[in-house]
């Protein structure tokens, strides 16, 4: 994948829309400790966007065997997608309103499950609204899609994968976390032995977009071998995901992440300093 496969700006997606075939747009509004996703789309969201629940459409239910996001059934996930409008010669959007953070989810999924013109909006919501583009609000109904999905188009691992990883694993969760100085979510501190520290928020720019590729490469040169992500729960590891794959690496995903590996005792935690990828 090139930078312009993983995603695509304002200007550029305002083009899309106005076009003979525009992508399906969706809204994955959400955040850590955030409820309100929904109640802030239907205030105000693209034209036409279609309101996607993370955690009940973009996973399967928690437990601390799975971890708090676990890759949702294939069939679910289906079903889901033609609710959304999703068909297999139809291009998809996605975004958020925290740079991408929570959309790459239904980046990596869509992927994952086979359909290859799926985008990020670079910068997510912010950047539609500084660009001056309209909103809408209230919610839509889109006429249902034909999409079959497929997984396995996108590798992941698991938690034995994890623990004999011999290339570069990346931690994409905030330094604090990585470092076991805080963890508010997850039953245990600290990171798996090994890993990397490499905090999603760092492929970002200050206005949420997409730090250039020459940045992002200098971010990431580092990296020796296979690449793997991990996070909390699999979701921003997603982000990471699409970071790298914009410059041309690929880097398999951790679904179950910290929130497995930390809920089993027999799995080892480290903490302190971070090692970096540069």
């Amino acid at each position: 994948m090139t930078r312009t496969d993983v995603i695509v700006d304002a200007v550029g997606l305002a083009e899309a829309l106005a076009g003979d075939e525009p992508p399906v747009l969706l809204d994955v509004r959400w955040a850590l400790g955030q409820t309100d996703g929904h109640e802030r789309y239907l205030a105000g969201h693209l034209p036409g966007a279609v309101f996607v629940d993370l955690d009940t459409e973009l996973a399967a239910p928690a437990s601390p065997q799975e971890g708090r996001h676990p890759l949702p059934d294939v069939a679910a996930l289906e079903a889901s997608a033609r609710r959304w409008g999703v068909s297999a010669d139809r291009p998809v959007v996605a975004y958020d309103a925290v740079g991408g953070t929570s959309a790459a989810r239904v980046w990596w999924l869509l992927r994952w499950a086979g359909l290859t013109d799926v985008r990020l909006l670079d910068g997510g919501l912010d950047a539609w609204s500084a660009a001056r583009l309209p909103l809408e609000a209230g919610s839509v109904t889109p006429e249902p899609g034909d999409v079959v999905l497929v997984p396995g188009a996108l590798q992941t691992i698991e938690a034995d994968d994890a623990a004999g990883w011999t290339g570069s694993l990346l931690d994409a969760r905030a330094a604090e976390r990585y470092a076991g100085e805080v963890e508010p979510v997850d039953p245990r501190a600290g990171h798996i032995p090994g890993a990397i520290s490499a905090p999603t928020a760092g492929n970002l720019a200050a206005d949420g977009t997409f730090l250039a590729d020459e940045q992002l490469r200098a971010r990431f040169a580092g990296l020796a071998g296979p690449v793997a992500v991990y996070c909390g729960s699999g979701v921003t590891a997603a982000h990471e995901v699409a970071a790298l794959a914009s410059i041309g690496v690929e880097a398999a995903l951790y679904p179950g992440s910290w929130s497995q590996w930390s809920n089993d005792p027999r799995r080892p935690a480290e903490t302190g300093e971070a090692a970096t990828p540069s």
